[in-house]
């Protein structure tokens, strides 16, 4: 299982509460979650438009019953890192890159990491 994050993967979901969503398949002009590969982790967002909640994680894709798990929330419109329950209707799902696992370059062109990226960097660095 490898981490995997790729452009213009978007797809919707109308699963609610707390638990695995079962993907819809591809918004028009973007690509499916199949693209991430069986079994490979991913960053996503999901965000339900209606009610103006969402949540930032790490999830795992499986092919088959075009499922994403829900393994590791790193953000939510609570303010928190506890799964949103999410209400009934169509809900936005998409692949992203974390502001939290980010590596940039600064208006000086210097390198900048974010805290938790810094934590595992030095953790991967020994």
């Amino acid at each position: 299982m490898a981490l995997v994050v790729k452009d213009r993967v978007r797809e919707t979901t109308t699963t609610t509460g707390q638990g695995t969503l079962t993907l819809a398949g591809a918004v028009a002009g973007f690509r499916s979650f199949a693209d991430i590969g069986n079994a490979n982790t991913t960053y996503y967002t999901i965000f339900d438009k209606v009610n103006n909640t969402f949540e930032v994680g790490v999830g795992t894709y499986t092919s088959s019953g075009t499922t994403l798990s829900r393994d590791t929330v790193l953000q939510t419109s609570a303010g928190n890192t506890t799964k949103i329950s999410f209400a009934s209707g169509s809900k936005d799902v998409f692949v992203t890159q974390p502001a939290s696992k980010a590596v940039y370059l600064n208006a000086a062109g210097e390198s900048e990491i974010t805290d938790a990226s810094a934590t595992a960097l030095a953790i991967a660095l020994g």
